[in-house]
């Protein structure tokens, strides 16, 4: 095995790069922060909410993590249109990782919902807080705070699936990886550097999570 590794390409494409960087951090942003809020709703309503809307959240979690990203993502963007629907393939991407994020999220925040003492329940009730209420001020933020490391995990993991975004020519990371190496043909080196840049977002979006941890969870910091 003679392989010569060459990456002069890196002066020439370095801006397809950098792109599909910034269009990867965006999507895990907004990724990351409505699909949270998502699994917010979704956690309260499977614990805390109305009888009636716990079956149609319920189905809709069921349905989203037992089905690939990858079909939710062709049926967001190659399905919807058929119902007038027509997206961008950004906006599709960006609906598809909230509704996905959304979906695993709402079970981890439901944990840690459960985890919650019923003595702070009756805490809330004993101040004539209705059950929203108990929950937005009393239950949320300890909840959060028991199951953040698991839920930093799964937005990592979500960051890292978005790889597939570029089926639909979304122009991530990946698809400027796929570009590259069909002008370039050097697909070992064009991947090496993707799977590189990757796992530096991957710590970095772990150290950011991690900070953001204890802003929020003054308890956790004292620790």
């Amino acid at each position: 095995m003679n392989y010569q590794f060459e990456f002069g390409w890196l002066v020439e494409y370095y801006p397809q790069i950098v792109k599909g960087i910034g269009i990867t951090i965006q999507l895990i942003a907004v990724g990351a922060v409505a699909g949270i809020a998502l699994g917010i709703v979704c956690a309260w309503v499977r614990a805390l909410g109305p009888a009636w809307a716990k079956p149609v959240v319920a189905a809709y979690v069921e349905l989203i993590r037992n089905t690939p990203f990858l079909i939710q993502l062709f049926f967001i963007f190659f399905g919807l249109p058929s119902l007038g629907l027509k997206l961008s393939e950004l906006q599709a991407a960006n609906i598809a990782m909230v509704v996905n994020l959304g979906a695993y999220s709402s079970e981890i925040i439901r944990a840690g919902i459960q985890a919650t003492p019923k003595g702070q329940f009756e805490a809330g009730a004993s101040l004539a807080m209705t059950p929203f209420e108990t929950f937005r001020h009393v239950v949320l933020i300890p909840s959060l705070e028991r199951i953040w490391p698991a839920l930093s995990s799964q937005v990592v993991i979500v960051m890292l699936g978005s790889a597939v975004v570029s089926q639909i020519a979304a122009e991530d990371l990946t698809f400027a990886a796929n570009f590259i190496q069909s002008r370039t043909f050097r697909a070992f080196e064009a991947y090496m550097v993707s799977t590189a840049v990757y796992l530096l977002l991957a710590i970095l979006l772990r150290q950011v999570l991690g900070t953001v941890g204890w802003l929020i969870f003054p308890r956790r910091a004292a620790r």
